[in-house]
């Protein structure tokens, strides 16, 4: 029986997605997108009546995602940076995590009060990374890279969205810069850095619908063969008094912060946590001496 009220089939859906060990926030956000509306004015619109075509599309989605399909795959979108980015099937699906690894960029940016620098965004998939820095941090040049075609695909229809200026590039991590004779003041990256073993007991629905290759790190078995790989090269891609910046795992800080140090001894490192109070972020400021 089709619910009169909008919060009616809030009810229905939230009640539906508890039975199926879902969050009922879901709830929300899939009828908030199906009625086109903002927050404010989902809020006031809980007595609404809601229309035929919008309760099948919103009752059909909660199904789908009680069985496993992303929410961020039913709208096509996710939101990063107060600015809703393309995602799908080939890309990552932005975390709130990677926010706080931008914000500490740009506010090294702020710190710096430089001209126009030139940055690097490693395994940028969505292109969330590089985006917001090219928008945020406008008169810099930026470049950014990803092994898969498809997702360079999805980075670039939503750099030209929103008018970014960003350089793409095809090629496994740092590969495409060292084909040049450029120098970077920041390298930034959140690479694949789950161990096989533990991205086998990750929850289903992103085991089975994020791709395997932006999570997994299937080189080594500690998840850090990324890491490694681009701190080889930082001593010849990152400028003096550059920096790099990586999203690592909550148990993953310290290992990071080390392969960092061997390979710019005098360098300044740092562990930082998220919001949540994980060790979730490493900074290295290269010595300019």
């Amino acid at each position: 029986m089709q619910p009169t009220y909008v919060y009616e089939a809030l009810n229905w859906a939230s009640s539906f997605l508890e039975q199926n060990d879902k969050e009922n926030r879901a709830a929300d956000i899939l009828l908030k997108h199906h009625l086109n509306v903002d927050w404010t004015d989902f809020h006031l619109s809980r007595r609404d009546n809601l229309s035929k075509s919008i309760w099948k599309a919103f009752q059909q989605d909660v199904i789908r995602h009680s069985e496993g399909i992303p929410i961020q795959h039913l709208t096509g979108y996710e939101e990063f940076y107060d600015r809703r980015l393309k995602v799908n099937e080939h890309v990552l699906i932005p975390r709130p995590e990677t926010e706080e690894l931008v914000e500490g960029v740009l506010g090294w940016l702020k710190r710096k009060q430089a001209g126009s620098l030139r940055m690097a965004d490693i395994g940028t998939g969505s292109g969330a990374i590089a985006i917001t820095l090219a928008l945020e941090a406008p008169g810099n040049d930026v470049t950014a890279v990803d092994l898969d075609e498809q997702a360079l695909d999805v980075a670039k229809q939503n750099a030209a969205f929103y008018g970014a200026d960003v350089t793409f590039l095809q090629g496994n991590l740092v590969d495409p810069l060292l084909q040049g004779t450029k120098t970077y003041d920041v390298i930034v990256s959140n690479p694949p850095y789950i161990p096989l073993e533990e991205w086998k007991n990750l929850d289903t629905v992103v085991r089975d619908h994020e791709p395997k290759h932006a999570l997994v790190d299937s080189n080594d078995n500690d998840g850090l063969a990324c890491y490694r790989k681009m701190a080889a090269y930082l001593p010849t891609l990152l400028r003096t008094d550059g920096l790099a910046a990586f999203e690592v795992g909550e148990n993953q800080g310290d290992a990071v912060a080390t392969i960092l140090q061997a390979e710019l001894p005098l360098a300044d490192i740092e562990v930082r946590h998220d919001m949540n109070g994980k060790p979730r972020m490493v900074f290295c400021e290269r010595d300019g001496i």
